[in-house]
Parts: structure tokens; sequence; C-alpha cells
């Protein structure tokens, strides 16, 4: 009988992916075999980029990592999880602010699976003020994002406004 691959998913609205979860998913691909950066994909939100733009800003911005797959879901994450038998949901935590909500997400989970754990990763802290949701908000204004989200992701967001 062969070796358990270790697997876990990354989930996200990645809208825009940022250098913060970049480094993130660089510090985990040394803890599992396999990670999936799962795009959330929710007809409840609205989003700055499509979905398959998400996919293909994050598929670039994780190239160099061959053990890292994106892939794309608009259900529940403990769904997809239990789907591709990934027993480990991820989760990043910029500030206390996110705890509550991270908390209660992590208990749903353990209710809907009781299979499947969510661990958090901590932001490091020199991107602990970095969001999506404040990338997109700077840059209605200006591009000078350098250093927060990847080169292809500056690249597409100075499109999508004209910069």
């Amino acid at each position: 009988m062969g070796q358990l691959k270790r697997k876990a998913i990354y989930p996200g609205s990645f809208d825009p992916i940022t250098n913060g979860h970049v480094d993130i998913i660089e510090r985990l691909v040394g803890l599992y075999d396999e990670l999936t950066v799962l795009i959330a994909n929710s007809s409840d939100k609205t989003y700055l980029f499509s979905a398959e733009e998400r996919m293909h800003l994050a598929k670039e911005s994780l190239k160099s990592l061959p053990t890292v797959s994106v892939a794309m879901h608009d259900g529940l994450t403990v769904e997809y999880a239990k789907s591709i038998q990934a027993p480990v949901i991820i989760r990043g935590l910029r500030a206390v602010a996110d705890f509550e909500y991270e908390m209660a997400m992590a208990n749903m989970n353990k209710h809907l699976n009781n299979k499947i754990e969510t661990l958090i990763v901590f932001a490091d802290p020199k991107f602990g003020y970095v969001s999506s949701r404040l990338i997109k908000g700077v840059a209605k204004y200006t591009s000078q994002l350098e250093g927060l989200v990847p080169l292809v992701v500056l690249e597409a967001i100075r499109k999508k406004f004209g910069q």
C-alpha cells in the first residue's frame, strides 16, 4: 500500500491574489504534497475580476510552484475538500479582526464534515494590512501597488482601470 499524500486546499475569492496570499502559499508548499488554491465563485458577490481572470492571475502568480494547482468552485468549500479527499482547509489570518469570521467558518465546516480540519496560517507581518478589498479600493485612484501584488496582477489592475 502506497504512502498517503498530504493534501490541503487554500480557498478564497482571490480578487485579486496578493503577495500576502502568495507568501502563505509558498510557506505551505513544503508542508503538503498537493496544495489546491481554490477560487471561490459566489453569485452573491461582486468581483473586480471574473472567475476566469482570477484563476488565470493565480495560475500565473504561482506557476513556479509545481505542487500547487488552481481550481474554481461555486459551492461549499468543505464539499470540494471532500471531493478531492483533502482533509485540510487552510485559512489565512491577518489581524484579530479576521478571527471571529474565520472561527465561525471553521466551526460550520466542522459541523458539515468533522473529518476535515481547518488550519490557520498567520500572515507575515509585512502583509498584515494587505487585503484584496484594500487593493481594489486603492487601485481606483492609483496603480502604486508595487510589492503588494504579483506583477501579473499589477498589470491586470492597470489595464482594468486604464492606468
